[in-house]
């Protein structure tokens, strides 16, 4: 396993790290949010940009995240512009989407930036290019609010996400049963014990796939998403119970 080193933390051993979301919608909310996540021991911010009002004026979103890296000191941050397609707050053209995503990675400001798989292989040449040109790291995301794909094209999924550049293959599913949820954490498990080499990020939403959100560490999902406030997704539960059901499960394997 290729673990993936984020400034002071190791994505891919031990217990599966935990990653808060910020969704403000301005400047004052989004450092207000950050303020409380710090503080809440998350070990990766997420800023869902996607949820930013002022997100086309390239300018504010620099101002920002440089506030923003400022209020979380070292605590890594994850760029990610979620589009309405898959399950974002916003439309956004093609090429206005590279652009953010490698303007985000040369400005200095953070550790990794999200791209969505179905972008485009072109396209996520392009962006996985400028990021590990200037050493951000790339997670390679794939999300389904509708149902469960089976359990081979989950795995092929996430293999071609690997085979395009991801450092960080990451698929998120919505059940609708829970042998969907069955089906997410043996793709899971295949993955991440017999065809790759690096971490990845495998999640079953709702309240139904919540176990999914819990047992990384045994299926082999390396982060898990918790909530400070207002949760991004589906089935987010919070950061100290988060904390306390990984400590157990980890005490226990």
């Amino acid at each position: 396993m290729n673990v993936v080193k984020v400034r002071n933390i190791e994505i891919g051993t031990g217990i599966p790290k935990i990653c808060v979301p910020i969704v403000g919608t301005t400047k004052k909310e989004i450092l207000s949010a950050a303020a409380g996540i710090r503080s809440a021991g998350a070990d990766v911010v997420e800023w869902r940009v996607d949820w930013y009002l002022d997100i086309f004026q390239f300018d504010k979103v620099t101002e920002t995240l440089a506030a923003l890296r400022e209020a979380l000191a070292d605590i890594p941050l994850l760029f990610t512009f979620r589009t309405a397609k898959e399950g974002g707050e916003k439309d956004i053209e093609p090429n206005t989407y590279i652009e953010l995503l490698q303007k985000a990675a040369k400005s200095g400001y953070v550790d990794m930036i999200d791209a969505e798989l179905f972008t485009g292989d072109d396209a996520i040449r392009k962006i996985i290019a400028a990021a590990h040109s200037c050493g951000v790291k790339v997670i390679l995301s794939n999300h389904d609010f509708h149902h469960t794909p089976n359990q081979q094209e989950l795995v092929t999924r996430l293999c071609q996400m690997r085979e395009l550049g991801a450092d960080i293959p990451k698929i998120a599913v919505m059940p609708e049963s829970k042998k969907d949820v069955l089906t997410l954490l043996a793709a899971t498990e295949e993955a991440a014990y017999d065809r790759l080499d690096c971490p990845i990020i495998t999640m079953s939403m709702a309240g139904t796939g919540v176990i999914s959100r819990l047992a990384g560490e045994i299926f082999g999902s390396a982060l898990t998403f918790g909530a400070v406030g207002k949760a991004s997704a589906p089935g987010q539960i919070g950061v100290k119970d988060l904390h306390n059901v990984l400590d157990i499960i980890h005490k226990s394997i």
